[in-house]
């Protein structure tokens, strides 16, 4: 694999920002590594961070690296702060520069497939949210999408019992707009799902404070007929879960085979 730091200008964003990027090579000597790459423009997983990370902590917390080496798969890894994955209010856009932009500028920069049934985003937590929401919103583009732990019934966050999401984020998110109902409501999305929605992988740990949430997602997709992968399994909300979830989600992933190494 190439692993890379990419640092870029987006006009979405009007500012400087990175992500890093992970690419298969066929290289097969390397010690205790396999390589694999297609004989075209590879496919492409989007995997997505959490509240509190950016684009580094998936290489940094989790062997992703080394799980994707054999399979041909490019991941794409970029950073949007603390914004959901939204459109911010009171912020910038991210939602623009993530589904709009930045396909764009990583066709631009490196050779990618841009088939659906090349391309997957994953995410965890609020990731998986983003992840979600984005294959739900343009499901034309993927042919899957996997949360872990993800954030799922975002509407319910700031009024939380228990967990409430930081007034401050959400105020720099959402403001005062009304989230249920709306595009950045997930189980609204589903009630309007139709039967191009790409397929679902749904985990979180049965301990984890966000698996009411997840449960709730996936009764109503079960209620829709949306194609839905579910594993509830025991867990927390910690990398030693997503480290081995996200094993589970490449495994699941629809990919097409990679050419053999040389040699």
């Amino acid at each position: 694999m190439a692993l890379i730091r990419c640092d870029f200008h987006s006009e979405a964003l009007g500012m400087g920002t990175s992500m890093t990027v992970l690419l298969p090579d066929r290289a097969g000597s390397g010690i205790g590594m396999s390589g694999g790459a297609p004989a075209g423009d590879p496919p492409v997983l989007y995997l997505l961070h959490g509240l509190s990370d950016d684009d580094t902590i998936w290489t940094r917390r989790t062997s992703v690296e080394r799980y994707v080496a054999p399979l041909g798969l490019a991941v794409v890894m970029p950073q949007v702060g603390r914004s959901f994955y939204t459109d911010e209010e009171h912020g910038n856009r991210y939602w623009t520069f993530l589904t709009a932009e930045l396909p764009e500028v990583c066709r631009s920069f490196f050779r990618l497939s841009d088939r659906r049934e090349d391309t997957f985003v994953a995410g965890l937590s609020m990731g998986g949210y983003g992840a979600v929401k984005w294959a739900l919103r343009e499901p034309g583009r993927f042919a899957a999408a996997a949360s872990l732990s993800g954030a799922l019934d975002v509407a319910r966050r700031r009024d939380h019992p228990s967990h409430p999401l930081d007034p401050a984020v959400w105020h720099t998110v959402f403001g005062d707009r009304q989230v249920p109902g709306s595009d950045d409501d997930t189980v609204a999305l589903l009630e309007r799902a139709d039967d191009d929605t790409p397929a679902l992988y749904v985990a979180c740990g049965t301990e984890d404070f966000l698996f009411d949430d997840n449960t709730r997602f996936v009764d109503t997709a079960r209620r829709r007929g949306v194609p839905l992968t579910v594993d509830f399994t025991p867990g927390d909300h910690d990398w030693a879960y997503w480290d081995a979830k996200i094993q589970d989600v490449l495994t699941w992933l629809p990919l097409r085979a990679p050419a053999a190494p040389p040699g």
